[in-house]
Formats: C-alpha cells, sequence, structure tokens
C-alpha cells in the first residue's frame, strides 16, 4: 500500500512538472519573455573554534628540587610563610569559568591558616573549590589564589606536635595542593551554562 502511495505522489509531481513546461512553451509562443533575474554577491562563512589557556606557577623555593611544583616549607610557629600560586588566563581566550581546587591533607587547619584571593567565590557543595568568571582580553590576565600570598604557621603548635611530624615520616607532614581548570563560559550552550554544568564537565573531563 505504502509502494502504491509513493507511486501516486511522484505521478502528481510529474504532472506539475508537465504542466509548467507546457505553460512555458505557450507562453513563449505567444511573445518574447523577458526573465526578471537577481543575484547577490556570494557570502563565505568560516567556522572556526575558540580555545581557552590558562598557567598555574608557583615561585621555586630554596628546597633544593629547583621544581616550583613540589615546594617545600619550614613550619615556625606564628611565622607566615610566602606561598604565591598564579593562575594566569593567557590572551585571546574564550570567556570562561576559572576553578582552583585546593586539597588540603587530613589535619592540615590544625597547622596552618590561610586565605582566599579577593574574587573568588566557593562552589557551594565542593569543598575546597572555588571559581570565578574571566571575560575574553587581548591580554593575559593574572589572578592570585591566596590572599597576600601568605599563609601562617598556626600559633599554638607545639614542639611535641613538629616531632610527632618527624617521627612519623615525611609523608605526614601537611600539604596544601593547588590545581586549576577552565571552563568555557556561554549561557546559551547547556552544559556550560552554569558554574555547576560546569564544574561537573571540568571534572568529567580530568
Amino acid at each position: 500500500m505504502q509502494e502504491k502511495k509513493e507511486k501516486t505522489r511522484f505521478g502528481v509531481k510529474a504532472l506539475l512538472l508537465t504542466a509548467g513546461l507546457t505553460l512555458a512553451l505557450n507562453a513563449a509562443v505567444g511573445g518574447t519573455i523577458a526573465w526578471l533575474i537577481s543575484r547577490t554577491e556570494s557570502v563565505t562563512n568560516t567556522f572556526t573554534y575558540g580555545d581557552i589557556d590558562i598557567t598555574l606557577t608557583e615561585t621555586e623555593t630554596d628546597d633544593g628540587d629547583d621544581d616550583p611544583s613540589t615546594n617545600e616549607y619550614e613550619m615556625v610557629p606564628g611565622q607566615s610563610i610566602t606561598k604565591d600560586p598564579l593562575v594566569t588566563v593567557e590572551a585571546d581566550s574564550e570567556d570562561c569559568w576559572l576553578f582552583v581546587k585546593l586539597d588540603e591533607s587530613e589535619g592540615f587547619d590544625t597547622f596552618i591558616t590561610y586565605g582566599m584571593a579577593e574574587g573568588w567565590t566557593a562552589l557551594a557543595g565542593n569543598d575546597g573549590v572555588y571559581y570565578r568568571t574571566v571575560d575574553n582580553s587581548a591580554e593575559a590576565q593574572e589572578f592570585a589564589v591566596i590572599a597576600d600570598d601568605q599563609v601562617t604557621v598556626n600559633a599554638d603548635i607545639t614542639k611535641e606536635m613538629l616531632n610527632e611530624l618527624d617521627a612519623d615520616g615525611a609523608e605526614n607532614y601537611p600539604t596544601l595542593t593547588v590545581t586549576a581548570y577552565a571552563v568555557q563560559r556561554d549561557a546559551d550552550i547547556e552544559a556550560i551554562s552554569t558554574v555547576e554544568k560546569a564544574w561537573a564537565l571540568a571534572q568529567s573531563e580530568a
């Protein structure tokens, strides 16, 4: 039955085409036809892609390994220590959600306290995750992570507590790991329309 319907439809198209040709031929016999023709200039659309480039840097400490990604610091109760992780969004990057994730070792806050630099907002429901919006710019944009580039050793730490760390081995020393992420920001694209969706996407690609 379907085949018959299709044949009928093609038959109608053929009839319409024949009628059109007949009309054109009859008009030609009757006199000269002035065809009205208009043409525009061609438009070429080239589709490229945007990009986001970020870096995370930190000043190397004098710990002998020449590797700023594994800095070591000496703790003295009550003393502030320079710690200056810096996220750079490179020039001409797309609008983005910029994230930093700070992973503290167990018991870290017993020994060290710090604050976040201005402009970062804690991402609700995600411990240690902070974000900010960054707009496209022809210039590189730099963002400090830790307030005043300083962490502070708690003044109430005792010698016994430090000795206990030494006895347990270096793997028990307090550590702070900083990781940066950037996700394109576009309210018209469902997958990246909110900061929560962008963070989920960043984790799925990590």
